[in-house]
């Protein structure tokens, strides 16, 4: 299956991601991590991307399209892949789709803004490795240290309540409208991301037509 991941800010892509990935058996892009990534080693996009990262708006569609379509051409996505946080406006999917890229299904988690606030708000990562934890639903053996290294848990710049109002903003305004493009291709599914993971997960399973 040829699968993207859509929904606003915290909705639990990466999560969702992660389970469909051993579901399905097929790899998990996810253009976030590869911007940190990029970012943390200070490579050439990671510089071009940090600024518009960190002032919650979205990196240009250029570098995003330059860096997804390389990734796609790796041969852990010739059986399929789920591209978790691409596209992000209609213009990349239009993009994606002239690319030739042939996409089965796209998912749209819907999760509700101000519980998005209070998700994002709670979420903390660890200053050395990087681990995601979440004060409210994920909290560290020792609080404010990362289990697996011993480093000190940090909020991301982009995880504070004005950032992430506007990165809310910024999705209810760009990429919320590609709903309209893949529902008039006909591979627009949808479900509702709930406070219960199982629940979620159901309603995802239910959105694909993915039986045990």
């Amino acid at each position: 299956m040829k699968l993207i991941l859509m929904g606003p800010p915290g909705a639990g892509k990466g999560t969702q991601g992660e389970i469909l990935e051993k579901k399905l058996g097929i790899s998990t892009i996810s253009t976030g991590l590869m911007l940190r990534t990029a970012i943390k080693e200070q490579t050439e996009v990671g510089k071009a991307a940090e600024k518009y990262i960190n002032e919650g708006k979205l990196v240009p569609d250029d570098v995003m399209v330059a860096l997804v379509k390389e990734r796609l051409s790796q041969p852990d996505c010739e059986k399929g892949f789920i591209l978790d946080g691409f596209p992000r406006t209609t213009a990349q999917a239009e993009a994606l789709d002239a690319a030739g890229v042939e996409i089965d299904k796209v998912l749209l988690l819907e999760v509700d803004d101000d519980v998005i606030v209070d998700r994002l708000s709670s979420r903390r990562e660890c200053s050395k490795c990087g681990a995601p934890y979440n004060i409210k639903f994920k909290k560290p053996a020792k609080e404010g240290f990362c289990d697996s290294c011993g480093g000190e848990l940090i909020c991301r710049k982009d995880d504070v309540p004005e950032t992430i109002q506007n990165r809310l903003n910024v999705y209810h305004e760009q990429t919320e409208p590609i709903k309209e493009f893949y529902l008039a291709k006909g591979i627009l599914a949808v479900a509702k991301g709930e406070d219960a993971l199982e629940d979620t997960i159901a309603n995802v399973e239910k959105a694909l037509g993915l039986g045990e």
